[in-house]
C-alpha cells in the first residue's frame, strides 16, 4: 500500500515505428552572439538513445560519429538529455568565428528508430556572417566510381580553420554558408568513420579563390599519397613472350612508356634480351566525370607510343614536387583509370627452368615520386610425366593385372 505508483501507457497497442523528430534548435541559425558561452542543443520530440557506446571525447561514441562541429580540430564535447543533445567545442568557443555544428542522420529512439535528415547550425561569435557555398563531386580514383560519403574538408586560408561535411552517396557535396575567403578543400576517403583526415587515408586537394557566392570545386580524385619512389614486388609471366610486372603502388597514368626504361639479362650469364615493349596492364575503366558513370575505353591498354592524355595542372602526379598545389579551373577531364601493373615484352621467347633479371629506370608513381627498381622473373619448369615405373606407373599395372586375373578366373567357371 505504500508503494509509488510507476504511471505507464497500458501494454498492448501497434508498436512506436516512426523515429525521433527534431523539434527546435539552440541557437538560431545564422545568429551573432559575440559573448556565446553555452552549448548549442538539437531538441527532439521524444526520448532519444544515448547508443551502446557513450561519449567520453574520443569520437568513439555513437553521439560523437553523428555530430560534425566546425571549426576545430578535436573531438567536441557531446552530450545526452533524455529529449535533447549539447554539442560544444572541447577548447570552448573561440570570438569572431563562424561555426558550423551538423547532426548527421542516424539520431535513434529507445526502440531504434533512426531519424532520415540531417540538421545545421550556423552562428558567429562576432565574425561577419557567411555567405559563400562550396559545392563539387569526389571519386574514388583508385576503384574507378564515385565517392559515395566522402569527408570533404576545407581550410580557410590563412589560419587553417578546417570546415567538414560528407558528400551523399553519389559523391556530391555542397555544404555552406561558409566564411568568404580562400580554401583548400580535401576529399577524402574516410576508411576508419571518425570524421578526420587521416594519414595513409586516400585524399585529393584543390585550392579555391571563391569569385561569387556559390563557388564549384573541380572533381576530387582520391588516392593514397606515398612518397617512396615505385618497388616491384611481382613478376608473372604470361605466355612465352610476355609478363605481368606488380608493383607496391600505383603509377602515374599520364607518364609516357616505352621499352627503354625495362632491360632484361638472362641469369646467370647476364645475356641481354632485347625489350619489344612496355605498356599498362589497365584493371580498370575510366571515369567520365560529368555523371560518373564508369566508361568502357575505346580500345585496348594505352601503349608507350600513345600520346599522353590531359590532366589536370595541379593533381599530385603532375606537380614538381610532392605536396605542393596550385590554382586549377573548373573544367573537368576524363581520368584514365589507375594500375600497379605493367606488362613488359621480349623479342626471343623463355623457357622453363630460365631466370632473368628486370631493371627499370625512370618509372613515376601516382604520387610523383621517380626511382628505379629491380626484380627477377623466374620462369616455372615444366611439369614431366610419370617416370616407367614410378607410382604412377605402378598403379597402372596392378589394374591390368587384376584385369587379366578376373578374365581368367570367368572362363574357368565356364569350363565347369
Amino acid at each position: 500500500m505504500i508503494a509509488c505508483a510507476n504511471i505507464q501507457a497500458p501494454p498492448g497497442g501497434p508498436p512506436d515505428v516512426t523515429p525521433p523528430v527534431l523539434a527546435s534548435t539552440f541557437p538560431d541559425s545564422l545568429a551573432v552572439l559575440p559573448d556565446f558561452k553555452g552549448d548549442v542543443v538539437f531538441r527532439f520530440n521524444k526520448v532519444v538513445s544515448e547508443g551502446t557506446s557513450p561519449s567520453q571525447g574520443l569520437g568513439t561514441g555513437d553521439l560523437e560519429k553523428l555530430v560534425i562541429l566546425s571549426p576545430t580540430r578535436r573531438t567536441p564535447v557531446v552530450g545526452w538529455h533524455r529529449r535533447h543533445i549539447s554539442v560544444r567545442p572541447a577548447e570552448g568557443w573561440r570570438p569572431n568565428r563562424v561555426y558550423r555544428i551538423e547532426l548527421l542522420p542516424g539520431v535513434s529512439d529507445v526502440r531504434q528508430n533512426k531519424s532520415k535528415t540531417r540538421t545545421v547550425v550556423t552562428f558567429t561569435t562576432g565574425a561577419a556572417l557567411p555567405t559563400d557555398t562550396l559545392s563539387g563531386r569526389v571519386f574514388d580514383w583508385k576503384a574507378g566510381s564515385a565517392a559515395a560519403a566522402a569527408l570533404i574538408e576545407a581550410l580557410l586560408e590563412p589560419d587553417s580553420l578546417p570546415y567538414r561535411a560528407l558528400a551523399d552517396s553519389s559523391g556530391h557535396f555542397a555544404f555552406g554558408p561558409l566564411p568568404h575567403g580562400e580554401y583548400l578543400v580535401y576529399g577524402v576517403l574516410d576508411a576508419n568513420k571518425n570524421l578526420r583526415r587521416d594519414p595513409r587515408e586516400a585524399f585529393d586537394t584543390v585550392r579555391v579563390r571563391p569569385e561569387s557566392a556559390t563557388s564549384v570545386v573541380p572533381d576530387l580524385y582520391a588516392f593514397v599519397h606515398d612518397t617512396l619512389p615505385p618497388r616491384l614486388v611481382e613478376t608473372t609471366p604470361i605466355d612465352s613472350v610476355s609478363a605481368t610486372l606488380t608493383f607496391a603502388a600505383p603509377l602515374d597514368p599520364f607518364q609516357p612508356l616505352d621499352s627503354t626504361a625495362a632491360s632484361v639479362r638472362k641469369l646467370p650469364d647476364s645475356t641481354a634480351v632485347t625489350v619489344v615493349g612496355l605498356v599498362r596492364q589497365t584493371v580498370g575503366i575510366p571515369l567520365r566525370p560529368d555523371t560518373g558513370a564508369l566508361r568502357r575505353p575505346p580500345g585496348p591498354a594505352d601503349t608507350g607510343a600513345a600520346k599522353p592524355a590531359p590532366r589536370r595542372a595541379d593533381t599530385t602526379a603532375a606537380r614538381p614536387a610532392p605536396g605542393a598545389d596550385s590554382l586549377r579551373g573548373p573544367a573537368a577531364v576524363q581520368r584514365p583509370a589507375l594500375s600497379d601493373r605493367l606488362v613488359l615484352r621480349v623479342a626471343e621467347p623463355w623457357h622453363p627452368g630460365d631466370r632473368f633479371v628486370i631493371d627499370l629506370t625512370g618509372l613515376r608513381t601516382v604520387s610523383g615520386t621517380s626511382g628505379d627498381t629491380r626484380g627477377v622473373l623466374a620462369i616455372p619448369e615444366s611439369k614431366a610425366a610419370p617416370a616407367r615405373g614410378g607410382p604412377g606407373a605402378a598403379d597402372s599395372l596392378k589394374s591390368d593385372s587384376l584385369k587379366l586375373k578376373q578374365k581368367a578366373d570367368s572362363l574357368r567357371r565356364r569350363r565347369r
